[in-house]
């Protein structure tokens, strides 16, 4: 799922070649993907497109004040077409096409979504805290608002809750999902499963500098890239999320894995438990 430091770099691509640039009409090939009614998408041909944000995990296409809302989920992209085809598209259960921007230039971008599982989100309103993902967002963590006394607050009201999941949940801080909270948390030496209001106060400072250092190496690293380049840049930079069995890049230990329902989290024993190994709870099931 394309987190915090990959939208940001998407919103600020597609700035570039969206803005003031017309559109003359928004495909649906996906109709599951369309979550309103009201502006129609029939309400974004002819505007100019003013500019494109972020908001968390959420990119926010501005059209002449009537803003196009993606939210990409799990498998979701972006593509970027010189040219589009002519016709519309049309809906196809075999295509990955969710959606299709159609520029004045002939040039669009398509939305698409891999798998069967479709969880992709379009949304066309006046207003983008009219989408209740967007109002119910917490901080964004790179904003100068987000200072460490926020992240006591957030930490301190989340209780003994297991920090990994206090920082991924959106209503707490924007835009950090299951990979970046991985990589945080690892560059802080803290467990994932660490009651989230037990930390010190150089705990706090420690993860605090994590979480702007982690996220702003990020967004630096993909800025400037296109769209087609940004998942491979992520991978790539990945210390141990997505790395179970290699050897970890600061003290050469095996990277572990706990797995749950419908996801996994990595971590470095040594770095980050004092060599305990964390309880795998779907092998632990297995064993009973």
């Amino acid at each position: 799922m394309p987190e915090l430091p990959e939208v940001e770099a998407l919103a600020r691509d597609l700035s570039g070649r969206l803005t003031d640039r017309a559109i003359v009409r928004v495909d649906i090939a996906a109709f599951s993907c369309l979550k309103t009614y009201d502006p129609p998408i029939t309400a974004l041909a002819g505007g100019l497109v003013d500019g494109v944000t972020r908001h968390g995990k959420f990119l926010d296409i501005d059209v002449s004040g009537t803003h196009l809302i993606l939210h990409l989920a799990k498998a979701g992209w972006v593509r970027w077409k010189d040219e589009v085809p002519p016709l519309p598209a049309r809906p196809n259960a075999k295509s990955p096409l969710a959606a299709r921007i159609v520029l004045d230039n002939g040039s669009g971008l398509d939305v698409t979504e891999a798998g069967t599982r479709k969880s992709l989100a379009l949304y066309v309103v006046r207003d983008p805290n009219d989408v209740e993902g967007i109002a119910r967002l917490g901080p964004d963590p790179l904003a100068d608002s987000f200072t460490i006394d926020v992240l006591r607050d957030i930490l301190e009201r989340a209780g003994r809750a297991q920090i990994k999941g206090v920082l991924r949940s959106q209503g707490n801080v924007a835009g950090i999902g299951n990979a970046y909270s991985d990589e945080l948390l690892h560059a802080a030496k803290m467990s994932p499963f660490k009651p989230a209001n037990s930390l010190t106060d150089a705990e706090l400072q420690t993860l605090y500098d994590a979480i702007r250092t982690v996220l702003t190496d990020a967004v630096q690293r993909s800025s400037g890239l296109p769209a087609s380049e940004l998942k491979g840049e992520k991978k790539s930079h990945m210390a141990v999320h997505g790395r179970t069995g290699e050897k970890c890049p600061v003290c050469g230990d095996t990277v572990r894995e706990v797995s749950f329902a419908d996801s996994s989290l990595q971590y470095c024993p040594t770095c980050q438990t004092g060599g305990k190994l964390l309880a795998d709870r779907r092998l632990s099931k297995l064993l009973k």
